[in-house]
Protein backbone atom coordinates (compact mmCIF):
# COMPACT_ATOMS: atom_id res chain seq x y z
CA UNK A 1 0.00 0.00 0.00
CA UNK A 2 1.60 3.50 -0.42
CA UNK A 3 0.67 7.13 0.17
CA UNK A 4 0.34 9.92 -2.10
CA UNK A 5 1.33 13.22 -1.24
CA UNK A 6 1.13 16.70 -2.64
CA UNK A 7 2.77 19.81 -2.49
CA UNK A 8 2.50 23.05 -4.66
CA UNK A 9 6.32 25.16 -3.93
CA UNK A 10 9.97 24.03 -3.26
CA UNK A 11 11.03 21.19 -1.42
CA UNK A 12 13.61 19.72 0.57
CA UNK A 13 13.16 15.76 1.11
CA UNK A 14 15.46 14.18 4.27
CA UNK A 15 15.74 10.87 5.69
CA UNK A 16 17.87 11.01 8.90
CA UNK A 17 20.34 8.33 9.12
CA UNK A 18 18.99 5.11 10.21
CA UNK A 19 19.36 1.26 9.85
CA UNK A 20 17.69 -1.18 7.46
CA UNK A 21 19.63 -3.90 8.26
CA UNK A 22 22.14 -4.86 11.43
CA UNK A 23 25.29 -4.22 9.71
CA UNK A 24 24.27 -1.17 7.62
CA UNK A 25 22.92 2.27 7.89
CA UNK A 26 22.36 4.69 5.14
CA UNK A 27 21.68 8.90 4.98
CA UNK A 28 20.52 11.17 2.35
CA UNK A 29 21.29 15.10 1.90
CA UNK A 30 18.41 16.96 1.30
CA UNK A 31 17.60 17.15 -2.39
CA UNK A 32 15.48 20.19 -4.37
CA UNK A 33 12.90 19.22 -6.63
CA UNK A 34 11.44 21.09 -9.00
CA UNK A 35 7.29 21.23 -8.79
CA UNK A 36 4.42 21.00 -8.78
CA UNK A 37 5.09 17.17 -8.18
CA UNK A 38 3.79 13.89 -6.16
CA UNK A 39 6.21 11.74 -4.48
CA UNK A 40 5.24 8.14 -3.85
CA UNK A 41 5.78 7.27 -0.56
CA UNK A 42 5.62 3.16 1.28
CA UNK A 43 2.84 3.29 3.77
CA UNK A 44 3.59 3.56 7.76
CA UNK A 45 2.71 0.62 8.30
CA UNK A 46 5.24 -1.12 5.77
CA UNK A 47 8.47 1.24 7.41
CA UNK A 48 10.15 -0.05 10.62
CA UNK A 49 8.30 0.07 13.64
CA UNK A 50 11.27 2.92 14.89
CA UNK A 51 9.95 4.96 12.28
CA UNK A 52 7.25 7.88 11.72
CA UNK A 53 5.92 9.33 8.81
CA UNK A 54 6.19 13.31 9.29
CA UNK A 55 4.79 15.40 6.59
CA UNK A 56 5.03 19.30 6.91
CA UNK A 57 2.75 20.85 4.68
CA UNK A 58 2.89 25.07 5.05
CA UNK A 59 0.77 27.58 2.77
CA UNK A 60 2.70 30.10 1.49
CA UNK A 61 6.34 28.62 2.70
CA UNK A 62 8.97 26.01 1.78
CA UNK A 63 7.48 22.46 2.47
CA UNK A 64 9.07 19.92 4.10
CA UNK A 65 9.03 16.38 4.20
CA UNK A 66 10.99 14.10 6.78
CA UNK A 67 10.99 10.46 8.23
CA UNK A 68 10.74 10.84 11.99
CA UNK A 69 13.52 9.11 14.02
CA UNK A 70 11.25 8.47 17.03
CA UNK A 71 7.70 6.90 16.88
CA UNK A 72 4.73 9.15 16.38
CA UNK A 73 3.96 9.37 19.96
CA UNK A 74 7.47 10.65 20.54
CA UNK A 75 7.87 13.14 17.38
CA UNK A 76 7.67 16.70 18.31
CA UNK A 77 4.85 16.86 15.77
CA UNK A 78 2.41 15.72 18.13
CA UNK A 79 2.88 17.95 20.96
CA UNK A 80 0.78 20.97 21.12
CA UNK A 81 2.03 24.28 21.02
CA UNK A 82 0.74 27.67 22.46
CA UNK A 83 0.45 28.85 19.09
CA UNK A 84 -1.50 26.42 16.98
CA UNK A 85 -3.89 23.61 17.69
CA UNK A 86 -3.32 20.39 16.79
CA UNK A 87 -6.31 18.68 15.53
CA UNK A 88 -6.51 14.98 14.66
CA UNK A 89 -8.78 13.73 12.06
CA UNK A 90 -9.93 10.19 11.90
CA UNK A 91 -11.96 8.40 9.52
CA UNK A 92 -14.74 6.19 11.60
CA UNK A 93 -14.77 2.52 11.67
CA UNK A 94 -16.25 -0.23 8.83
CA UNK A 95 -19.40 -0.29 8.39
CA UNK A 96 -21.62 -3.71 6.48
CA UNK A 97 -22.34 -0.71 4.05
CA UNK A 98 -19.04 0.17 3.46
CA UNK A 99 -17.64 -3.57 2.90
CA UNK A 100 -20.43 -3.99 0.83
CA UNK A 101 -19.98 -1.34 -1.55
CA UNK A 102 -23.36 0.81 -0.34
CA UNK A 103 -23.40 4.48 -0.42
CA UNK A 104 -24.12 5.47 2.69
CA UNK A 105 -24.15 9.83 2.73
CA UNK A 106 -25.99 11.00 5.38
CA UNK A 107 -27.86 7.79 6.67
CA UNK A 108 -27.14 6.88 9.61
CA UNK A 109 -25.04 2.95 9.54
CA UNK A 110 -23.53 1.36 12.98
CA UNK A 111 -19.86 -0.36 12.87
CA UNK A 112 -19.34 -3.53 12.05
CA UNK A 113 -17.08 -5.60 14.08
CA UNK A 114 -14.23 -4.85 12.28
CA UNK A 115 -14.93 -1.09 12.37
CA UNK A 116 -14.91 -1.69 16.13
CA UNK A 117 -12.38 -3.37 16.38
CA UNK A 118 -10.26 -0.58 13.90
CA UNK A 119 -11.62 1.92 16.46
CA UNK A 120 -9.90 0.25 19.60
CA UNK A 121 -6.60 -0.15 17.91
CA UNK A 122 -6.80 3.35 16.90
CA UNK A 123 -8.07 4.51 20.11
CA UNK A 124 -5.36 2.37 21.84
CA UNK A 125 -2.77 4.38 19.51
CA UNK A 126 -3.99 7.66 20.68
CA UNK A 127 -3.95 6.95 24.53
CA UNK A 128 -0.10 6.09 24.14
CA UNK A 129 0.11 9.94 22.31
CA UNK A 130 0.09 13.32 23.85
CA UNK A 131 -3.00 13.82 25.92
CA UNK A 132 -6.19 14.79 23.96
CA UNK A 133 -8.27 17.92 25.46
CA UNK A 134 -11.55 17.53 23.48
CA UNK A 135 -13.12 15.10 20.94
CA UNK A 136 -15.48 16.14 18.07
CA UNK A 137 -17.62 14.18 16.12
CA UNK A 138 -19.96 13.64 13.31
CA UNK A 139 -23.53 13.03 15.07
CA UNK A 140 -24.04 9.58 12.60
CA UNK A 141 -23.63 6.44 14.20
CA UNK A 142 -20.44 5.39 12.50
CA UNK A 143 -18.32 8.15 13.85
CA UNK A 144 -19.83 8.90 16.92
CA UNK A 145 -19.48 5.15 18.28
CA UNK A 146 -15.92 5.30 16.75
CA UNK A 147 -15.52 8.27 18.68
CA UNK A 148 -16.76 7.26 22.28
CA UNK A 149 -14.40 4.14 21.57
CA UNK A 150 -11.36 6.66 21.62
CA UNK A 151 -12.90 8.42 24.55
CA UNK A 152 -12.81 5.82 26.59
CA UNK A 153 -9.40 4.89 26.38
CA UNK A 154 -8.10 8.68 26.50
CA UNK A 155 -9.67 9.56 29.96
CA UNK A 156 -12.96 8.96 29.40
CA UNK A 157 -13.59 12.57 27.66
CA UNK A 158 -16.76 13.45 26.47
CA UNK A 159 -17.65 13.51 22.83
CA UNK A 160 -18.60 16.69 21.38
CA UNK A 161 -21.52 15.65 18.15
CA UNK A 162 -21.20 18.20 15.58
CA UNK A 163 -23.72 17.62 12.33
CA UNK A 164 -20.92 20.11 10.04
CA UNK A 165 -18.19 16.78 10.21
CA UNK A 166 -20.85 14.48 8.70
CA UNK A 167 -20.29 12.91 5.11
CA UNK A 168 -21.64 14.34 2.17
CA UNK A 169 -25.03 14.52 1.70
CA UNK A 170 -25.46 12.60 -2.08
CA UNK A 171 -29.11 12.56 -2.42
CA UNK A 172 -30.88 9.51 -4.34
CA UNK A 173 -28.00 7.84 -4.42
CA UNK A 174 -27.66 7.10 -0.80
CA UNK A 175 -28.74 3.45 0.11
CA UNK A 176 -27.41 2.04 -3.46
CA UNK A 177 -24.74 -0.49 -4.37
CA UNK A 178 -22.28 1.76 -5.82
CA UNK A 179 -21.65 -0.51 -8.85
CA UNK A 180 -25.51 -0.60 -9.60
CA UNK A 181 -26.18 3.11 -9.24
CA UNK A 182 -25.45 3.86 -13.33
CA UNK A 183 -27.72 1.54 -14.23
CA UNK A 184 -31.09 2.50 -11.44
CA UNK A 185 -30.44 6.29 -11.15
CA UNK A 186 -28.57 7.32 -13.82
CA UNK A 187 -29.46 11.31 -13.77
CA UNK A 188 -28.12 11.04 -10.18
CA UNK A 189 -24.96 9.06 -10.88
CA UNK A 190 -24.48 11.19 -13.62
CA UNK A 191 -24.25 14.68 -11.55
CA UNK A 192 -21.94 12.67 -9.11
CA UNK A 193 -19.75 11.93 -11.54
CA UNK A 194 -19.69 15.42 -12.82
CA UNK A 195 -16.79 17.76 -12.58
CA UNK A 196 -18.70 20.89 -12.34
CA UNK A 197 -17.87 21.63 -8.57
CA UNK A 198 -21.22 22.93 -7.94
CA UNK A 199 -23.35 20.39 -9.80
CA UNK A 200 -25.47 19.13 -7.11
CA UNK A 201 -27.23 15.60 -6.69
CA UNK A 202 -30.74 14.90 -7.09
CA UNK A 203 -32.76 14.23 -3.69
CA UNK A 204 -30.91 16.85 -1.67
CA UNK A 205 -27.34 15.95 -2.31
CA UNK A 206 -24.37 18.21 -1.88
CA UNK A 207 -22.10 19.79 -4.64
CA UNK A 208 -18.57 19.23 -4.45
CA UNK A 209 -18.40 23.24 -3.61
CA UNK A 210 -20.98 23.10 -0.75
CA UNK A 211 -19.26 19.96 0.69
CA UNK A 212 -15.69 21.96 0.71
CA UNK A 213 -17.20 25.24 2.17
CA UNK A 214 -18.46 23.04 5.10
CA UNK A 215 -15.55 20.97 5.63
CA UNK A 216 -12.93 23.48 5.81
CA UNK A 217 -15.04 25.87 7.95
CA UNK A 218 -15.58 23.02 10.40
CA UNK A 219 -11.92 22.52 10.88
CA UNK A 220 -11.07 26.25 11.09
CA UNK A 221 -13.89 26.82 13.56
CA UNK A 222 -12.28 24.51 15.83
CA UNK A 223 -8.92 25.19 15.41
CA UNK A 224 -9.99 28.63 16.30
CA UNK A 225 -11.40 27.77 20.01
CA UNK A 226 -8.88 25.47 20.74
CA UNK A 227 -5.72 26.73 20.06
CA UNK A 228 -2.53 25.32 21.78
CA UNK A 229 -4.26 22.08 22.70
CA UNK A 230 -4.52 18.72 20.96
CA UNK A 231 -7.85 17.90 19.79
CA UNK A 232 -9.47 14.68 18.07
CA UNK A 233 -12.59 14.88 14.88
CA UNK A 234 -14.06 11.88 14.01
CA UNK A 235 -15.28 12.23 10.52
CA UNK A 236 -16.04 10.68 6.78
CA UNK A 237 -14.01 9.72 3.89
CA UNK A 238 -15.69 12.61 1.95
CA UNK A 239 -14.87 15.29 4.53
CA UNK A 240 -11.48 14.14 5.20
CA UNK A 241 -10.99 14.39 1.39
CA UNK A 242 -11.99 17.52 1.03
CA UNK A 243 -9.57 18.61 3.40
CA UNK A 244 -6.73 16.65 1.40
CA UNK A 245 -8.10 19.28 -1.64
CA UNK A 246 -7.63 22.19 0.91
CA UNK A 247 -4.23 21.13 1.48
CA UNK A 248 -3.16 20.20 -1.96
CA UNK A 249 -5.24 22.60 -3.87
CA UNK A 250 -3.66 21.89 -7.30
CA UNK A 251 -3.04 17.79 -6.75
CA UNK A 252 -3.65 14.67 -7.58
CA UNK A 253 -6.82 12.77 -5.88
CA UNK A 254 -5.72 12.00 -2.89
CA UNK A 255 -6.04 8.13 -3.34
CA UNK A 256 -7.95 5.79 -0.57
CA UNK A 257 -8.74 7.23 2.68
CA UNK A 258 -9.03 3.72 5.05
CA UNK A 259 -11.24 3.46 7.95
CA UNK A 260 -9.71 5.11 11.06
CA UNK A 261 -6.53 6.40 9.36
CA UNK A 262 -4.81 9.05 11.38
CA UNK A 263 -4.22 12.37 9.80
CA UNK A 264 -3.04 15.14 11.81
CA UNK A 265 -3.49 19.52 11.17
CA UNK A 266 -1.94 22.24 12.90
CA UNK A 267 -4.04 25.11 12.74
CA UNK A 268 -2.21 28.39 13.17
CA UNK A 269 -5.37 30.94 12.42
CA UNK A 270 -7.78 31.55 9.14
CA UNK A 271 -5.24 31.19 6.44
CA UNK A 272 -2.55 29.12 8.06
CA UNK A 273 -1.92 25.56 8.58
CA UNK A 274 0.26 22.76 8.40
CA UNK A 275 -0.32 18.76 7.22
CA UNK A 276 1.93 17.06 9.59
CA UNK A 277 0.32 13.46 8.86
CA UNK A 278 -1.33 11.96 6.07
CA UNK A 279 -3.61 8.83 5.83
CA UNK A 280 -1.54 6.47 8.34
CA UNK A 281 -2.72 3.41 9.11
CA UNK A 282 0.52 2.12 11.17
CA UNK A 283 -2.14 0.99 14.06
CA UNK A 284 -3.50 -1.52 11.58
CA UNK A 285 -2.30 -4.59 10.11
CA UNK A 286 -2.44 -5.61 6.79
CA UNK A 287 -5.49 -7.51 7.02
CA UNK A 288 -7.14 -4.91 9.56
CA UNK A 289 -8.83 -2.54 6.67
CA UNK A 290 -10.71 -2.78 4.04
CA UNK A 291 -8.66 -3.42 1.07
CA UNK A 292 -11.41 -1.30 -1.26
CA UNK A 293 -11.44 1.66 0.76
CA UNK A 294 -15.14 2.00 -0.17
CA UNK A 295 -16.25 4.98 1.38
CA UNK A 296 -12.82 6.66 1.49
CA UNK A 297 -12.19 6.65 -2.19
CA UNK A 298 -13.64 8.27 -4.89
CA UNK A 299 -17.36 7.14 -4.07
CA UNK A 300 -16.66 9.63 -0.98
CA UNK A 301 -17.41 12.73 -3.82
Amino acid sequence: MNTWLCVNDSISVSIPKHKYSRSHSYSFPPIPLPLPFFLRLKSVASLPKQQALNVSLTRHSTHSLQMADSSISDSDSSHPHPEYAEIVVVRHGETAWNADGRIQGHLDVELNEAGRQQAAAVADRLSREPKISFIYSSDLQRAYETAQIIASRCGGLEVIKDSDLRERHLGDLQGLIYREAAKTHPIAHKAFSSRNEDQEIPGGGESIAQLFQRCTSALQRIGRKHKGERVVVVTHGGFIRSLYRWACPNGRPAGKIHNTSVNVFHMYGEDKWTLKLWGDVSHLSQDEFLASGFGGDRTSG
